[in-house]
């Protein structure tokens, strides 16, 4: 082989890895969205420890050495796609304190709609138990900042004071999550209809009304 026809060395090794020679062009940016999709799914059927980053690499069309590049570690890539989808839920569903019931009618809409955000925490819950979980002090203030919402509209009158207002967050937080967390427990308690989640939607915020309605007692 003449030099003129010598392949050129690849001066990106993880390109070279994808199959992209030095100097092409590659959307890195549409490979991290496939990666990120796969991860989703991968990690909310498997959780962390289940998780294989060979599935997620196939599913999402790219080469394994390339998700270590861009994220690290498969741990890595688990904090990024919970802080990812945290961060989705909370512009979605953001908290109003002068309309908790209104909130929570939004939040299990969009948990309905998003079965995966409840698998990945539970998933987060079943492998971390009390330790301490990525991200942790940004998402406790992300938290902090819905207690002050609820703060700030038990004194404006707005919302009972008779619970704290940590304590009350958390009710509306889990009269949510729980219907979604386990989904045979409202099934037998409800019996199968066909218009159940619409039912358990419309009266979940009805018991979040009362829960914070002032002057209950």
């Amino acid at each position: 082989m003449s030099p003129a026809t010598l392949p050129t060395p690849c001066n990106h090794p993880v390109g070279c890895l994808m199959g992209y020679a030095a100097g092409m062009p590659r959307d890195s940016e549409a490979t991290k969205a496939r990666i990120f999709d796969a991860a989703v799914a991968e990690f909310a059927a498997s959780g962390i420890a289940g998780a294989r980053v060979d599935r997620i690499a196939k599913a999402a069309r790219a080469n394994k050495q390339l998700i270590y590049a861009y994220f690290g570690s498969k741990h890595k890539l688990f904090a990024t796609v919970l802080e990812r989808i945290l961060a989705d839920l909370a512009a979605a569903a953001p908290i109003d304190g002068d309309d908790l019931p209104g909130c929570v009618d939004v939040l299990f809409a969009y948990h309905r709609a998003h079965p995966h955000v409840m698998r990945l925490l539970l998933w987060e819950a079943l492998e971390n138990g009390d330790r301490s979980v990525a991200s942790e002090p940004e998402r406790t203030a992300h938290y902090q900042d819905k207690i002050t919402q609820v703060r700030r509209a038990q004194n404006d009158g707005v919302v009972t004071g008779d619970l704290s207002a940590p304590v009350l967050t958390l009710a509306l937080l889990s009269i949510v999550s729980w219907p979604i967390a386990v989904p045979q427990l409202p099934r037998m308690l409800l019996g199968e209809t066909t218009d159940d989640s619409r039912q358990i939607q419309q009266e979940l915020q009805e018991v979040a009304r009362r829960l914070t309605q002032p002057g209950r007692g």
